[in-house]
């Protein structure tokens, strides 16, 4: 998953929940077990792989637009591990169980006893099945609530088209469970297949082997051969159509999304065959994309053979085309090679950030690569300022995180691709990149750990090139919280020509001229921004947007930087734009830095709520929950009084604002 091209920054407020980190020793030792103890796969869930688990599960689905639900029944084929094991545990969140059933062995099935435990607020309610006979397919009827976590179902207000409904799910970390009983952990891996009913006006859509050339019927069936984690199991409906870009490659939106999402993503079989170059074949036989509505809590979702993709990285110009090479990159780091746990989630993010940043480099060069590694890196140490030291190691200890929701993204993206980065220059690409290759391969269709990572890294490249990183250089990176003095420093020439423009801004009150700026992409008005003082001016924020147009731009990655600053500053002039940018996108990367702006003063916070009441419904119950807890747990302090907004200057000649690429 990613946020975009840019770290996702975790709520401060959400980080309170973790538990403080003593010491800094490595999640191996703190949680191997002793001969007597059983092995803890994966603290946020309840299921037992050890003793059972899930090889194949099989969907029967009716999806219901109108009452919001999903209903039918899941069928598990099991491969019963402990002989003595006669009981099987599944994962559920708000879900109604009809009746459990187990197969008879003689083609028929018999009920079995089941029990639904209290609700826990993170890891839902434990279904205990009792299979005394261990079963070796078990069948669970059950449905839906309206509020699924895992669901989000809107009107046809709330899309692109205004025509038809749409329904998305979003699996991870472990929301699988709310809209199917299983085994909600990394650890398991299964394959899958699904028959899924619905009106007959939409196109309902799987991570499993989509037919481009499939036509609305109300009657659809999936198959995923590939075993895969709960995490990675989606579905999506609404007015879809597809166009193909390359014979494995395609993208499925809304029809008035479609043309301009095939130009965006136009470069996506290059990016598939640059990353097979780097790291092996693609094994998911295709990859097409969906474009989902602006709802969509998150950048993208990798769903294998059918990537989820928010509409806010289509700005035009490609300058955000890097969200594509993330959730590419999954198809090797992550969906191939899976973590274990979440509080492994380096494994998947930062393996995943790393491969992204080879892919932009091939495709759109170093210096965008580059921009990108410094703008994250800046990111980083903001967040590393605020957040609790023990999310602030790779290998987290156990117990630390209470909800998987909650890492931080810093340190799994953005430190996890540094500490790549640092192993790939000691030791050279051409020693680092057929260890990679390697390590995908090794562990292909598995999920690990940590440990089992760091193993394999000190037998396959410390010990195989000795004395270029030491062990205690090794381990520091992934047990010790910060970044270690070995990290190699990320600089991008091209931020020394709008660093070099901001400071005489700053200084002189003159912009710089539009044949600087009227070059800049993206990266390049964020850095801007981002390196701008904490408050500016009113005069020189309107100066700012009379030029430039920030307020009301299109462009999220300047939205999201923008606001929170003009919030800052006392900048009410930006206040209609905010609530309207708050209230048209659902993503959480881009929309938490300015509600967490608004909560601290009391104008603020009232502007944050009133907001939030009109934008809710069309929110992702993931994106609500973030929202409501900002608000919950604010402290406003009282609104200064602000000086009035001096008349802009009068620009001679004006800088030309950005174009829909990159600012708009």
């Amino acid at each position: 998953m990613r946020a975009s091209i840019l770290a996702l920054p975790l709520l401060a407020t959400l980080m309170m929940t973790a538990c403080k980190s003593e010491d800094a020793t490595p999640v191996a030792s703190a949680a191997k077990p002793t001969p007597t103890q059983t092995a803890v796969v994966d603290e946020h869930s309840y299921a037992e792989p050890g003793k059972v688990a899930i090889t194949d599960l099989a969907l029967e689905l009716a999806l219901d637009f109108d009452t919001k639900t999903l209903a039918g029944t899941a069928t598990y084929a099991l491969d019963w591990k402990d002989k003595a094991a006669t009981v099987l545990l599944l994962d559920s969140r708000d879900l109604s169980i009809d009746k459990v059933e187990g197969d008879d062995g003689k083609g028929g099935w018999a009920p079995l006893t089941f029990k639904l435990a209290a609700v826990d607020p993170i890891l839902g309610s434990k279904l205990s099945i009792d299979t005394p006979q261990r079963n070796a397919q078990v069948r669970v009827t059950y449905r839906t609530s309206p509020q699924a976590s895992g669901l989000q179902w809107l009107e046809p207000s709330m899309t692109e088209g205004k025509q038809l409904p749409f329904m998305f799910s979003q699996s991870q970390q472990i929301h699988a469970r709310s809209w199917v009983p299983l085994q909600d952990t990394p650890s398991v891996r299964y394959t899958y297949t699904a028959h899924v009913t619905s009106r007959p006006d939409v196109m309902v859509l799987m991570s499993a082997d989509n037919d481009p050339n499939a036509i609305r019927d109300g009657d659809y069936t999936f198959k995923m051969p590939q075993k895969i984690p709960s995490y990675l199991m989606a579905i999506a409906a609404g007015d879809l159509a597809f166009k193909r870009i390359s014979d494995r490659s395609g993208v499925w939106a809304e029809p008035t999304m479609l043309d301009k999402s095939v130009k965006e993503f136009e470069d996506t079989e290059r990016m598939i065959a640059t990353a097979e170059a780097l790291y092996g074949p693609y094994r998911w036989d295709r990859y097409d994309m969906l474009v989902l509505p602006p709802s969509f809590p998150y950048g993208g979702m990798e769903n294998p053979r059918l990537t989820f993709l928010t509409p806010t990285v289509i700005v035009g110009d490609k300058t955000l085309v890097s969200l594509i090479a993330h959730e590419l990159a999954h198809s090797w780091s992550g969906n191939l090679v899976t973590f274990s746990s979440a509080k492994d989630a380096w494994l998947n993010e930062g393996f995943t950030s790393y491969v992204e940043n080879r892919i932009i480099e091939v495709l759109y060069g170093k210096e965008q690569a580059d921009m990108e590694n410094v703008i994250e890196r800046n990111e980083l140490k903001k967040e590393f300022a605020e957040i609790d030291p023990s999310l602030q190691a790779l290998a987290t200890k156990p117990g630390v995180l209470k909800d998987p929701d909650n890492s931080s993204s810093a340190t799994v993206y953005t430190k996890g691709a540094w500490f790549l980065q640092f192993l790939e220059q000691r030791y050279g690409r051409d020693k680092f990149d057929p260890f990679l290759r390697e390590y995908f391969n090794h562990f292909a269709f598995q999920s690990i750990d940590t440990q089992q990572f760091a193993d394999y890294a000190k037998k396959n490249l410390l010990a195989k090139y000795p004395n270029v990183v030491t062990p205690a250089e090794f381990n520091a990176w992934l047990y010790d919280p910060g970044i270690p003095p070995t990290a190699p420093l990320a600089q991008a020439r091209r931020f020394g020509v709008v660093d070099s423009a901001r400071l005489a801004w700053l200084g002189s009150q003159q912009l710089p001229p539009a044949a600087i700026t009227d070059a800049w992409t993206t990266q390049e008005w964020v850095h801007f921004i981002e390196s701008l003082p904490e408050t500016l001016t009113l005069e020189q924020l309107a100066q700012l947007d009379s030029a430039y147009g920030f307020t009301g731009t299109m462009n999220g990655e300047i939205a999201q930087r923008w606001y929170p600053l003009t919030v800052r500053s006392g900048y009410t002039n930006a206040n209609d734009a905010i609530a309207a940018f708050l209230q048209r996108i659902g993503r959480r990367k881009l929309i938490m830095p300015t509600y967490n702006a608004l909560a601290k003063t009391e104008a603020g916070l009232a502007l944050a709520k009133d907001v939030f009441e009109k934008a809710k419904p069309g929110y992702h119950p993931i994106t609500t929950g973030s929202v409501q807890e900002v608000i919950d747990t604010a402290k406003p302090a009282p609104t200064p009084v602000a000086a009035p907004a001096a008349e802009p200057a009068v620009l001679a000649p004006a800088p030309a604002a950005p174009t829909a690429a990159p600012a708009k």
